[in-house]
């Protein structure tokens, strides 16, 4: 009898989570599905497609969810307003019927939920898991963003000209374009490197969050800014190599990298390289930074009196008494 009590009280405390989770999975789960469709066929816009990252990330924003479930029940129920906001405007923007306007009102509605049902210290709870969602949402910003790549698209193809010369290759530069052994190659804005650079920034925040280096303000920015100069130079010798495959006539090895899944190889060995990197800039603030913390408690405990250190190896009677 105690059991059955015990379990009609936890599923009357559960249910209206059930409700909630099961309305979200009838109006969110076919967009879902579109995202996932789209970034495995590349059957979703150019735009869209930045966001492929969300692949990794909406699974384990799922997961670390999942795993904060009891400590989300053990908060106490407080209302924002900003949560009623959030749920309205969600809300109006699913209704519009407009694929960005439909896409944001996923994390705005579950912004709205967590602010409305648990206040601040629930959206602080769940901000990791919606962070990660928010940056995979898809939206037009990489199309806004194309009107400014104009430098980085020179300097790729600046750089990719002096890298094909050291080979002896006749090239020449104009602008964004590139013309090797009279093919003419353009540094498009799509191949300026802003998905591989918007994809190593989302993973890189993923490797600084899961082993816990994000802590450390030093550490989390000599990271990104390594992220950006490592996807841009990756990106120079993807185009590099482009730019010599169709000046030499290799159409299939041209091809393979560049929409078959030569790419896609290229962009697994540039999102795993991070981790070595996450690494490499451990080791270099370990080797750079003062001496440990550690050290300076024992250096301090030296310099000590030895009365202190006595006092404070040995318990007093008293405490050992109680």
């Amino acid at each position: 009898m105690p059991r059955r009590t015990s379990q009609s009280l936890q599923f009357a405390q559960n249910w209206p989570s059930v409700i909630i989770l099961s309305m979200l999975g009838v109006l969110y789960a076919p967009l879902l599905l579109h995202w996932v469709d789209g970034w495995l066929n590349k059957s979703i816009s150019i735009e869209h497609e930045y966001y492929s990252h969300g692949l990794i990330g909406l699974p384990l924003a799922g997961y670390l969810a999942w795993s904060d479930r009891d400590r989300w029940h053990q908060l106490s129920n407080q209302t924002h307003l900003l949560g009623g906001i959030c749920l309205v405007g969600g809300v109006l923007l699913y209704g519009m019927q407009l694929p960005d306007a439909l896409n944001l009102s996923l994390p705005l509605v579950l912004v709205g939920l967590c602010l409305w049902l648990k206040g601040i210290p629930g959206m602080r709870l769940m901000g990791f898991p919606l962070l990660l969602l928010g940056l995979a949402t898809p939206t037009s910003i990489p199309y806004l963003l194309t009107a400014y790549t104009l430098p980085l698209q020179r300097l790729i193809a600046v750089v990719a000209a002096l890298i094909l010369m050291q080979f002896g290759m006749d090239v020449r530069v104009e602008q964004i374009y590139l013309f090797v052994n009279g093919q003419i190659v353009e540094i498009a804005p799509y191949c300026a490197g802003l998905k591989m650079l918007f994809s190593s920034f989302y993973v890189g925040l993923i490797l600084l969050y899961w082993t816990g280096a994000w802590a450390s303000r030093g550490k989390t920015v000599m990271f990104l800014v390594s992220v950006v100069l490592v996807s841009t130079t990756a990106n120079i010798i993807r185009n590099t190599l482009l730019s010599y495959f169709h000046g030499t006539g290799r159409s299939q090895s041209f091809d393979w990298l560049h929409e078959g899944w030569g790419g896609d190889l290229y962009s697994a060995c540039a999102l795993g390289l991070l981790v070595f990197l996450l690494r490499g800039v451990e080791w270099a603030i370990a080797l750079w930074s003062p001496v440990p913390f550690s050290s300076d408690v024992a250096s301090s405990d030296r310099n000590k009196p030895s009365s202190v250190k006595a006092i404070e190896a040995t318990p007093s009677r008293s405490s050992s008494r109680r």
